[in-house]
C-alpha cells in the first residue's frame, strides 16, 4: 500500500526510535535466534519451492527483489537450488503500480506445494485484500513452513490472523497504526522480522536483505556476498532500523536534516518554526537561509508540503473521513485543509474520492 496507506508520521518516529511507543522496542528483535526454529534457514538439503501471492496494485520493485536474488544464487551455484512461482487472487495477470500486468502460474491454491508463501501487496489494500481473500489465505497458511509479507502484506497477514502472538513489522509508513489496530502483534520498526514460520519485511530492499539471508543461510556467506555483488548491494541485517539517522542524504546540511526529521515526526501536531530553530541550535533566520540554499523552500513552507502530501495519501489510499485527515495532518478543520490542498494541488481533496 506504499505511502501511508494508514499512518503520516512513520519517518520520523524511526528516526526518534524513544517514541516509538506503542510499537515494541527494537531491542525484543530476537529473530536471529528464532529463525533457527525453521528448517528453511538451516543448510539446504534440497531445493527450495517459493509461492509469492502478488496482489494487485503492488510494486514491480518488490517482485524484483524477491525473485532476482534466488534467481542469480541459482546462476552463481549452476543448479536450481531455489525454484518459484506466482500466484495471483484470480488467478490471471495482475497490474502492478506501474502499469504492467504480471503473468501468473494460477490463483492462490496453486501455491500449494511451496516450502514457503509470500505475500506481496502495496496499494488500495481496502480494494484488494477482500474478504475471500484473507478467508482463503488463512485456509491455506498451515500448509507451508513459512509465511511471510512484504510491505504492506503484513496488514492482511495480520487480518487473516496470521500475526496473533508473533513479531513482525510492516512498511515504515504503517507501523504505529498495525501496533494499535492489532495489539496481539508485537510490531518493530525492523527491516524484516522472521519469527518461527512467519517472516515480515518492511519494503523492496528489505526484500533483498530477507533473500540475501536466506541464502547465506541455506548455502553459506561466501553466496551471499557474490549475490549481493552482482547487484552493486550491501547486505543489511534485518534487526537495522528502516529509515536510520545514517542513512540522510550526505549533501544536506545536518541541521537541515534534524529539522526536517523533526518536521516528519510531528505532522498532526506542527511545531512552531522557532522552536525547529532552537531545537537544532540555530536561529530561525539562519534556518531559513539553510532550507533556501539546501531545499529551495522555506521551513514552513516545507514543512506544509510534507503535511499535504501525507494528507493527499490517506485521501487516496484510505476511507478516513477529511476531518480525520485533517487531524491526522495537523490542520484546525476539514476547510482548513481543503483552502491549502487545493492551493497546492489545484483541486479540492473531495476530488480524489470522485
Amino acid at each position: 500500500m506504499k505511502t501511508s496507506r494508514f499512518m503520516v508520521s512513520g519517518m520520523g518516529h524511526l528516526l526518534f526510535a524513544a517514541h516509538l511507543t506503542p510499537l515494541a522496542n527494537p531491542r525484543f528483535a530476537l529473530y536471529e535466534i528464532l529463525m533457527t526454529e525453521n528448517a528453511l534457514f538451516a543448510p539446504a538439503t534440497g531445493p527450495l519451492t517459493i509461492a509469492l501471492f502478488v496482489l494487485p496494485q503492488a510494486s514491480i520493485l518488490e517482485v524484483a527483489s524477491a525473485l532476482d536474488p534466488l534467481r542469480n544464487a541459482n546462476r552463481q551455484l549452476g543448479h536450481e537450488a531455489y525454484r518459484w512461482r506466482v500466484v495471483t487472487p484470480d488467478g490471471q495477470p495482475v497490474p502492478l503500480t506501474c502499469g504492467i500486468e504480471l503473468p501468473s502460474a494460477g490463483p492462490l491454491s496453486h501455491a500449494s506445494g511451496a516450502d514457503a508463501l509470500i505475500v506481496i501487496a502495496g496499494y488500495r489494500l481496502a480494494e484488494v485484500a477482500t474478504r475471500p481473500l484473507i478467508r482463503d489465505l488463512r485456509r491455506i497458511a498451515p500448509r507451508f513452513q513459512l509465511v511471510g509479507g512484504i510491505d504492506a502484506a503484513p496488514w492482511v497477514m495480520a487480518r487473516a490472523g496470521l500475526l496473533d502472538g508473533y513479531r513482525a513489522t510492516v512498511h515504515w509508513e504503517d507501523l504505529e497504526d498495525l501496533a494499535a489496530s492489532h495489539p496481539e502483534t508485537t510490531v518493530l520498526p525492523d527491516r524484516y522480522v522472521i519469527d518461527r514460520n512467519r517472516a515480515t519485511i518492511g519494503g523492496a530492499a528489505a526484500a533483498t536483505d530477507f533473500m540475501l539471508h536466506l541464502i547465506r543461510a541455506r548455502h553459506g556467506a561466501a553466496l551471499a556476498r557474490q549475490v549481493a555483488a552482482s547487484f552493486l548491494a550491501t547486505h543489511r541485517k534485518g534487526s537495522e532500523p528502516q529509515i536510520a539517522p545514517e542513512a540522510q542524504d550526505p549533501s544536506l546540511d545536518p541541521r537541515v536534516a534534524r529539522a526536517t526529521a523533526l518536521m516528519e515526526a510531528t505532522l498532526d501536531a506542527p511545531q512552531p518554526i522557532a522552536s525547529i530553530a532552537k531545537a537544532v541550535n540555530l536561529t530561525p533566520r539562519r534556518l531559513e537561509t539553510l532550507f533556501r540554499d539546501s531545499l529551495g523552500l522555506t521551513p514552513g513552507a516545507y514543512a506544509l508540503s510534507l503535511r499535504l502530501a501525507a494528507a493527499r495519501r490517506l485521501l487516496t489510499d484510505t476511507k478516513h473521513p477529511l476531518a480525520e485527515i485533517a487531524l491526522r495532518t495537523g490542520f484546525s478543520s476539514p476547510a482548513t485543509l481543503s483552502r491549502a490542498f487545493k492551493a497546492k494541488f489545484g483541486h479540492p481533496p473531495g476530488s480524489l474520492r470522485a
